[in-house]
């Protein structure tokens, strides 16, 4: 077989993010009568829905622990190293780490997929950790029924930048620095509709490092953060305002979407992982009059891939995060999408933002 001719995501079920267990079926996973030993050098753990495990060295700094695989999510196997590997080391910056160290995570189906291919889903993936200047340093690889690919991924933090996805505080803005809608393209690539001009947004977004999250974390005013991967926008928005006993509200004309998304979502293409997030999220969620409910209710949860750094931040910081998404070619992410609020019947409020402020 022509390794040209080979659409890897014909060899999976799933699709980059939105392969990952729903929310409710990981909780079930989750449940353990065993007491682990206490640790006060443990500073992040299982005790939070965060993106990464993080431990206290002892000298003001902490080491960031993290893993993340999936199987294709683009027919390219170079690409869909690349993105692995993009995807994986974001959760070092969701933290305000820096990324220092990189494994290896490969599952291959030797007797219908060649080792060339699989060769080439290392090379993107060393690609990206060349770019995030941190080595490949090794790894692991198993004969498996469909194509995986990630990395086990180690982060550097000052305690004092460490940032975490449940301390959001009332009055905060919310700001997003990837558009959404990767996921109703990259299901399009899979059921072979996908337009040629689509697939060169689809990929730039994948494979684009959130390396902001290490200045973010820099930034006092900066009160929380997580990445934006399969559970959707509002799926990560729920971990984030849930976890700090908070609300939210969204405005969804300020939210950026990718191009060429809204043309499948008028055809109705949209990954099945769409429909699991909203079966397990809508009872939390109020739309107001004047939002496309149809539309919002395909984006909002539709699964990322290597989406963008989802942060909340104070009023009195807002001049420097606006300074810094714009040094850093950001500038279309400067307006907010939302805002950290009390709690109230409904944990998310999607509504339209009509109010001009001074800041944008």
């Amino acid at each position: 077989m022509n390794n040209e001719s080979i659409k890897l995501t014909q060899f999976s079920r799933g699709a980059g993010c939105g392969c990952k267990i729903s929310p409710k079926v990981l909780e079930e996973i989750l449940k353990s009568n065993i007491a682990m030993p206490d640790s006060d050098k443990l500073l992040v753990g299982n005790n939070s829905k965060d993106d990464a495990a993080v431990y206290d060295l002892g000298n003001g700094t902490a080491l960031i622990s993290t893993t993340d695989f999936f199987t294709p999510i683009i027919d390219d196997a170079f690409e869909f190293g690349k993105i692995a590997a993009a995807n994986s080391i974001s959760d070092i910056y969701a933290m305000g780490g820096k990324p220092i160290l990189a494994i290896a995570i490969l599952g291959w189906p030797v007797e219908k997929l060649p080792s060339s291919l699989a060769q080439k889903v290392i090379e993107g993936g060393k690609l990206i950790c060349k770019e995030a200047g941190i080595p490949l340093a090794g790894g692991h690889s198993i004969d498996s029924a469909e194509p995986i690919f990630g990395l086990a991924v180690n982060g550097l933090v000052s305690i004092s930048n460490l940032k975490k996805n449940n301390t959001a505080q009332v009055g905060d803005y919310l700001f997003l620095t990837k558009p959404v809608g990767v996921g109703v393209l990259s299901t399009a690539q899979k059921r072979n509709l996908l337009k040629e001009e689509h697939l060169a947004p689809l990929l730039q977004q994948m494979t684009a490092l959130n390396n902001i999250g290490e200045a973010l974390g820099k930034i006092d005013g900066v009160s929380a953060m997580t990445d934006i991967t399969g559970f959707g926008l509002l799926g990560h928005l729920l971990e984030m305002v849930e976890g700090s006993g908070v609300g939210a509200e969204i405005y969804y004309n300020k939210i950026q979407i990718t191009e060429g998304v809204k043309e499948y979502v008028v055809q109705r293409i949209f990954p099945d992982a769409t429909t699991r997030n909203w079966n397990n999220y809508s009872e939390h969620v109020k739309f107001e009059k004047g939002v496309n409910v149809m539309e919002a209710f395909t984006l909002l949860p539709d699964p990322q891939t290597n989406g963008g750094l989802l942060f909340s931040v104070r009023e009195d910081s807002l001049d420097e995060i606006i300074f810094l998404l714009r040094e850093a070619g950001l500038e279309k992410f400067t307006n907010p999408i939302g805002r950290i609020k009390p709690k109230g019947v409904k944990t998310i409020e999607v509504k339209l933002e009509k109010e001009v402020n001074r800041w944008f």
